[in-house]
């Protein structure tokens, strides 16, 4: 996939990532949200692992039928992407598409920890930065971030 293929889908993530900040983020919106995101899987039947942390405390996790332990450790390898970079994992992954590389080959970190794939959002609170991170795994990395967005939308709304 080509520069001019990524931009606009870059443009859109960066797009969404500026408007979907929260004005606070306690452990009862970690709850919410996470109840926000299955929700939406049970509606669609979707086999998605749920995850929501505030800092490294993981404050919600669920796993839909038709999931697997892999999804857990997608989960653990998305997060530490936005740990590390502060933007989402599918924003990052496309970064790296865009210079014409991937992920691994521009950042050289070890695959068993991280991946540069749709599905993890960064919680930034307004006058704070990224103070958490939600995750969806079990999907093709643009629904999985699609899915988290939705829900993120959702819950500011």
């Amino acid at each position: 996939m080509s520069h001019d293929d990524v931009a606009p889908i870059i443009a859109r993530v960066e797009a969404e990532e500026r408007e979907l900040e929260f004005s606070t983020f306690t452990n009862d919106d970690a709850w919410q949200l996470g109840c926000v995101l299955v929700e939406l899987a049970i509606a669609r039947d979707l086999p998605v692992t749920v995850d929501v942390r505030r800092g490294t405390q993981q404050l919600f996790h669920a796993a839909r039928p038709g999931t697997v332990a892999d999804n857990d450790s997608w989960i653990e390898r998305k997060v530490r992407v936005v740990e590390r970079f502060g933007a989402s994992s599918y924003l990052v992954g496309l970064r790296a598409r865009a210079r014409g590389t991937t992920f691994n080959e521009q950042h050289d970190l070890p695959l068993q920890q991280f991946a540069a794939h749709g599905g993890a959002f960064p919680v930034r609170v307004r006058g704070v930065g990224v103070v958490g991170v939600v995750t969806v795994s079990g999907l093709p990395q643009a629904d999985d971030h699609a899915l988290v967005v939705e829900a993120v939308r959702a819950f500011l709304a």
